[in-house]
């Protein structure tokens, strides 16, 4: 087969212009700094992701908010992408025992509007900024039952620790029968050297609530060090707020013990 010179290949057109560049430069720096201002005050969290079909009916809902509860108990705010289903499940399960509950909602053509157990949001327009807000205020990463999205958000927290871009935060896989074909496609590429031998060890796979706490508790609470503190003030040269609305719950307060 003849190879074609430089000179003979067509080359689609390129990059777009440099206005339209810079125009979306400064829409994402100020996703950014909208996200930090709004949740600059919600403190250590515990990031849950899963699915938005789910309904309030079905079992993966009401495993995801006993489970949510207790992480609350713990004294972390509970963080979703603040929609329906498992992130509703998540952020009720925190309200109901008094914790804290914020999301950062994504926008999408067909809106998806924040769930009522929220006591703080942010929109986002963009998903890539979202998922770092969700792991900027995170100590520890539940995936929970769910599709495209929730895979997407999973590996890229584990490939953050694994590349140790982040701490080593911990990561649990809740429902071994839902993930068991994720988990086989892991042992796959160990077997095929893709990952290494020792990466599974960077996330917990269970079914049980007590031990998914107690590796919080080891993990972050203990692992971090995390001390429970006042309540920061806001700072008015950024126009702060804080969290208004559940100001008298505050995360590691001294009057809140972990279970």
């Amino acid at each position: 087969m003849k190879s074609e010179t430089k000179s003979e290949i067509k080359f689609l057109e390129g990059p777009q212009s440099r206005w339209y560049d810079f125009k979306y430069i400064i829409s994402v720096f100020f996703e950014f700094i909208k996200g930090f201002r709004a949740l600059h005050f919600v403190g250590p969290c515990v990031t849950i992701f899963g699915s938005a079909r789910f309904k309030e009916d079905h079992p993966y809902y009401e495993q995801t908010r006993k489970l949510a509860g207790r992480i609350a108990k713990l004294g972390f705010t509970i963080i979703t992408g603040g929609g329906p289903g498992i992130m509703e499940a998540a952020n009720r399960g925190a309200k109901e025992v008094g914790g804290r509950s914020v999301g950062c909602n994504i926008v999408l053509p067909i809106e998806q509007h924040p769930n009522p157990y929220l006591d703080k949001w942010v929109n986002m327009k963009f998903f890539f900024v979202r998922k770092v807000l969700l792991v900027k205020y995170s100590y520890a990463f539940v995936v929970m039952p769910g599709g495209f999205g929730t895979l997407d958000e999973f590996f890229e927290a584990i490939t953050l620790v694994q590349t140790k871009k982040i701490e080593k935060f911990p990561i649990i896989i809740f429902d071994k029968e839902y993930h068991k074909e994720l988990l086989a496609h892991n042992e796959r590429m160990m077997k095929e050297g893709t990952i290494s031998a020792n990466d599974p060890s960077l996330y917990l796979v269970t079914d049980s609530i007590e031990e998914a706490i107690n590796y919080i508790k080891e993990k972050s609470i203990v692992g971090f060090k995390l001390q429970y503190a006042k309540q920061p003030k806001p700072f008015w040269g950024f126009f702060e707020k804080g969290l208004q609305k559940v100001s008298s719950i505050l995360p590691f307060s001294n009057d809140h013990n972990p279970e």
